[in-house]
């Protein structure tokens, strides 16, 4: 059976894994990004640790990584969770260090192919899979086969402005990210919180003006499922928005479903029931299509690396 080596490449940590064919994870090491002191010094790791997991039957390594990046190019181009890491050529380092194909997308496309090839999207020949974590962005399957644009450019949904204004995201108010992100969420709390207390109310989630701050969607989340007003306000604003934005990827790309992961996944029953109605007001009829939640879980990351490599093997072959 093949293998591949994965490497999943985020602000917090760096793993590296070896798995097979069938997305099963072989093995692992991992180590907290703030440990490397630089680039240099992660790849080092990468290096080491993947000496210390391949095997003979490992065809090549993929890399999923943040963006910016080229991915044909197989450069990174200056993360703003990686600090430091400025036009760092990792396909080419890590090709001459281990003797392999090496293949990099950035983390949204690379779980698009996770979820398409072992999760929510198996089957599937048009799929979508919306990241909606601490932004918004999207990987896009597309007859069966990843579709990135002229220059690795599909897939910013984030930048989609859905209303002339309101929370901001990518810099630009009233954007897809803004209203549909971790941050996004954590905005339209504070700007409720604001007028709930204007109106002698007293949200859950922040009671305070010192707690103002502190919110965040996580916070805001829990107080919408213990049942605060205000809370389930927010994560129904969320929900509209985010059925707008999906509603206008179903006709524009005409999927087969659609997946959607983070917040999504806990959050489910507070954002469907408006996402739905958005849905239902803005598509067309004929294309509309499921939204379901990633199932991958804690293995997306391991299995999207896995599955860049997996990729770029077929599309070599």
């Amino acid at each position: 059976m093949k293998e591949w080596i994965g490497i999943d490449i985020g602000g917090t940590k760096i793993a590296v894994v070896c798995g097979n064919e069938n997305g099963e994870i072989l093995k692992k090491e991992r180590i907290p990004t703030k440990k490397c002191a630089g680039w240099e010094e992660a790849v080092h790791y990468m290096v080491s640790a993947a000496g210390r997991l391949r095997s003979d039957r490992v065809q090549a390594v993929g890399i999923s990584c943040g963006g910016p990046l080229d991915s044909q190019k197989g450069v990174i181009l200056s993360p703003p969770n990686l600090p430091g890491w400025e036009r760092v050529p990792l396909k080419s380092i890590l090709e001459q260090e281990l003797g392999l194909p090496v293949y990099l997308q950035n983390d949204a496309d690379a779980c698009a192919l996770a979820e398409w090839r072992y999760g929510a999207g198996k089957g599937s020949s048009h799929m979508v899979f919306c990241t909606f974590g601490t932004g918004m962005g999207a990987g896009l399957i597309v007859n069966s086969r990843l579709y990135t644009g002229r220059n690795n450019g599909a897939g910013e949904i984030g930048h989609m402005r859905l209303a002339s204004s309101g929370p901001a995201g990518f810099g630009k108010e009233g954007s897809f990210e803004g209203f549909c992100s971790g941050a996004g969420i954590a905005q339209t709390a504070r700007t409720m919180a604001l007028a709930a207390w204007q109106q002698g109310k007293s949200p859950a989630y922040c009671r305070t003006a010192r707690e103002l701050w502190d919110v965040d969607a996580k916070i805001t989340a829990q107080a919408a499922k213990e049942g605060d007003e205000t809370a389930a306000e927010v994560f129904a604003r969320t929900g509209r928005s985010l059925g707008m934005g999906l509603a206008a990827l179903m006709d524009v790309i005409n999927p087969e479903v659609i997946v959607i992961g983070s917040i999504f996944v806990r959050c489910e029953k507070l954002l469907r029931p408006e996402m739905e109605r958005a849905i239902q007001a803005e598509c067309l009829p004929a294309n509309r299509c499921p939204v379901v939640p990633a199932v991958l879980g804690e293995k997306l990351g391991d299995i999207a690396a896995l599955s860049v490599a997996w990729n770029g093997c077929m599309q070599k072959d």
